[in-house]
Parts: structure tokens; sequence; C-alpha cells
């Protein structure tokens, strides 16, 4: 009996032992796979652990391999996208400037009213767009995301720095003719007219009678437009004709420095049309118009001091005034409390600016020299200004008229 309780007694003791042993290999089990990963970790994997381990490391590889070649497809595109447009640019180019000369040559619509600005330079590119487009589509927010992005950014801004330079010649070449836009291009046109031909003139004012619904609230076309008025006037034989243009291109005078008191040009004209006008109107009202034309005129010189037409219609006005009979003055003196006030020496003090501001500026400015110098006794300096005038071709009708007056300078001089 006692040898049976002890061998019960040692069977329990073993089994007790083996639960101990058990429950030993669990918990160091468990506390190993808590603990965290370091770099002596790979002595606890099994081997099947290891097996997968090494699986993951391969797909994770050719993952990232396909999103390489994703991104370096997208970046050949959009280098290869640029690269067309730069080509394209550059075939463009030398049409460009010849078909810019057609158009400054009425060619392609210039005399209805200009070709359209182009811009200068190259077009504009969506390579941003194309860069941030990749970029969503790589979804990337892990570090090597962060910097293959950061290469790709780079390889494209180097690549744009490759084709600037191309495109600022590209640039510099198309700048040097500008098209005109509808309002330069009647600007130039009209001032061409202006200096043509008697029926130059006439489509000038044609012309601008057009376009006045359109640009009639600028100031640049109003004294332009008195101008033409101006012109024609000149040209025009019929004398209630002449007055009609005389009287409209007053109105459009008076409408054009209202608008803008701060253009000299628009004085000028003015002036001009009002010393038209004097043809055309009684005593009084030439002596008024006298006046407005001085006034005018004295704006024009200070708003643009280096004028020298503005100088020569001063002289012109200075030189009349000093002609003014005994009865002309005393009705001016009558009418207005003071009459007009200058002298011959005040009309040579003009005509020698216009020499000094522009030499040979016209044939008509060297006859009037030559009349101031022989109203002033010197008959040596009024011969010198009469060979000037001669030396000049006669080439406008303001030239016939200067060499009539030389004609006439001819025995008061002494010379036959």
């Amino acid at each position: 009996m006692a040898q049976s309780s002890d061998n019960k007694v040692l069977v329990l003791g073993v089994l007790a032992g083996a639960a101990g042993l058990s429950l030993g290999a669990v918990a160091l089990y468990n506390s190993r796979r808590a603990m965290p990963q370091s770099g002596h970790s790979e002595q606890y994997l099994s081997s099947n652990d290891q097996r997968a381990a090494g699986a993951s490391m391969v797909v994770g590889g050719m993952l990232g391999q396909a999103e390489v070649l994703d991104r370096l497809g997208a970046l050949i595109q959009c280098v290869s996208e640029l690269k067309d447009e730069v080509r394209a640019l550059k075939s463009a180019i030398p049409k460009l400037q010849e078909h810019v000369r057609d158009e400054l040559r009425g060619r392609s619509g210039v005399a209805e009213g200009g070709v359209a600005r182009i811009r200068a330079g190259p077009p504009n590119r969506t390579i941003p767009t194309r860069r941030r487009r990749v970029a969503r589509a790589e979804g990337q927010s892990s570090e090597e995301g962060a910097e293959s992005e950061g290469g790709y950014i780079t390889a494209l801004t180097d690549s744009e720095e490759e084709e600037k330079s191309e495109a600022d010649e590209s640039q510099e070449e198309v700048t040097v003719i500008e098209p005109l836009d509808e309002f330069s291009a009647l600007l130039e046109r009209v001032d061409a007219l202006h200096n043509g031909t008697d029926g130059d003139k006439r489509e000038c004012l044609r012309t601008m009678l057009d376009k006045r619904t359109e640009f009639g609230q600028n100031t640049t076309f109003l004294w332009r437009l008195v101008r033409a008025y101006v012109d024609v006037h000149d040209i025009t034989t019929n004398l209630e004709q002449k007055k009609t243009h005389a009287e409209t291109g007053k109105k459009v005078g008076e409408e054009a420095v209202k608008m803008n008191p701060m253009c000299a040009e628009s004085h000028q004209w003015y002036a001009i049309m009002c010393g038209i006008m004097t043809e055309y109107e009684t005593v009084q009202n030439r002596i008024k118009n006298g006046y407005i034309f001085k006034d005018h005129l004295d704006k024009a010189i200070e708003l643009k001091p280096q004028d020298p037409m503005s100088y020569y219609l001063l002289g012109r006005w200075c030189y009349a005034v000093a002609q003014l009979s005994w009865i002309e003055r005393k009705i001016a003196a009558t009418l207005f409390g003071e009459p007009p006030s200058a002298t011959v020496q005040d009309a040579l003090k003009n005509f020698l600016k216009v020499e000094e501001i522009r030499p040979k500026y016209s044939k008509l400015n060297y006859v009037f020299l030559a009349k101031c110098y022989r109203d002033l006794g010197q008959k040596g300096q009024a011969r010198k200004m009469w060979d000037a005038a001669a030396s000049m071709e006669t080439v406008s009708k303001e030239d016939e008229e200067a060499q009539k007056e030389l004609d006439y300078l001819l025995p008061a001089l002494g010379v036959y």
C-alpha cells in the first residue's frame, strides 16, 4: 500500500513538471513574439517566416520598378510635347515677319483698319498642369516618393532651361516688327495720306469721317481730323466749300481742346483753323479770332516747347500784327480795349527759333526771315535768307507760294 502511494505521488510529480515546462515554453514564445523587431530578430524567425519575408521584398521591388517606369514615361512625354511646341514656334517665326510686312503694306486689310496685335514670344504652355497630373497619379507620400518627385521636377526644369534660350532668341526676332492694332494702323495711314497728293488728302478726310463714330472720343483722332479739314480747305477752289470746311474744322477743334486741354496738337491745329476763319469773317470777328489764335499757340508752345511749327505760326502772327494799319489798330482798341501788340523783331525771334530747333524747316520760313531782315534794314542778312530759300526744292503748294514771295522780294533786295 505504501509503495503504491509513493508511485502515485511520483507519477503526479512527473506530470506537474511536464506541465510546468510546457507553460514555460508557451510564456517564452509569447514574450519573444511581443518583443520589437531588431537587428537580431532573424535568429527567432522560422524557415517559413524567412521565406515569406523574402517573397514580400521581391514583390515590393517589382512594384517600385513599375512606378519608376511610369514616372519616366510621363517625363519623356512632357519633354517631347515641349520640344514639339518649340519646334512649331521656330517654324512660324520666319513666316510671321513676312506676314507683318504684308500687313503693313496694306495687302491683307490694313487699309480697312489694321491687323490684330500678335503677342510676341513663345505660346502659353501647359507643362505645370501636366506635372501636377503626374504627381496626382503617383499618389505617393513616402520618403522614396518625395525623392522621386523631386528628381522628376529637376529633370523637367533642366529641360525648360535648355529650351529657354532658344525661345528668347525667337522672341527677339519677333519683336523687331510688331503688327499694329486697328487704331494705330489708322493713324499711320492718315499721316501718310496727309503728306501725299491732293487726292490723298481728300481720301484722308473721307477715311477719318468714316471712322469718327468709332474713334471720335479720342483726342489724337480729333486733332488729325482738324488737320484733314485744313488740308482739304487749302486744295478746294470753290469758295462756299472752303468756308464750310473751315467752319466744320473749327467746331471739331473746339471739341478736341475741350476734351483734352493738355494736348499741344489740339491747341495748335485749332489755332490754325481760327486763322483760316479770318478769311471769311467781319473785321470784328477777324480781330477776335486773332486773339484766339495767339492764346492757343502760346498754350501749344507751353505744352510742347520743341515743336518748330508752333514758333513758325507765332512768327507769322507777329509779322501780320506788325503790319496792321492804323485804322485796324483803332478798331481793335475800340472793340477789345487793347489792340494786339507785336513787332517785326518779335517775328524775327520766332522764325530764328524755328531754324534753331530744325534747320531748313521750310522754304517759307526762310522767306519770312528775309522779309524781317529787309524791314529791319539788314539787306545782307535778307539776301542770305533769300539764297537759302532759293536753294530748297519746290515740292508742295506751300513751296510754290514761297517761290512767288521770293520773286517779289528780288527788287526790294536790289537783285534784278
